[in-house]
């Protein structure tokens, strides 16, 4: 009894991994090709306002986190730089910078998701015409389908 007790457990375990193993890998298995160096520096030459993101904030650990310059512009909003891998990644703006969970939730009901993120080195995310970067300080990567703070940037 106790054999096959053991042998549950550890069948459950691995899979357990997989299933977790599969969800860190799947994005990026089909992430589209990342916009390149060139197509980054022609939106950065475009932009009104720049930040960074950075890997030292308060909510950033080792799965979640941000690094490089975010600018901003009326139409795009583009990242030279690197964020963690991982599913269902939105772009935020936010009145406020935030650098936790907790400092998210307490405020999305003022910001303006502005679309999604699908690559993980460098991103290009339109803005839509009904969003004016301007009324914002902050650029925020959130996980909707995990509700976890990944990285922002301060640009005004």
């Amino acid at each position: 009894m106790k054999k096959w007790l053991l042998l549950g457990i550890t069948h459950v375990m691995a899979l357990a991994a997989g299933f977790a193993a599969g969800i860190f890998t799947l994005p990026i298995l089909i992430a589209p090709e990342a916009p390149s160096a060139a197509e980054i520096k022609a939106q950065a030459g475009a932009a009104q306002f720049k930040g960074e993101f950075r890997r030292d904030l308060k909510g950033s650990d080792l799965l979640h986190w941000g690094e490089g310059t975010v600018s901003i512009s009326r139409r795009s909003i583009a990242l030279m730089g690197r964020i963690a891998p991982g599913p269902d990644y939105k772009l935020y703006l936010s009145p406020e910078f935030v650098e936790t969970e907790a400092d998210f939730k307490r405020l999305k009901s003022r910001m303006v998701r502005v679309g999604d993120i699908k690559t993980f080195d460098n991103f290009i995310v339109p803005v839509p015409e009904t969003v004016d970067p301007a009324n914002y300080t902050s650029a925020i990567v959130w996980c909707e389908s995990f509700g976890q703070f990944i990285t922002a940037a301060k640009y005004r």
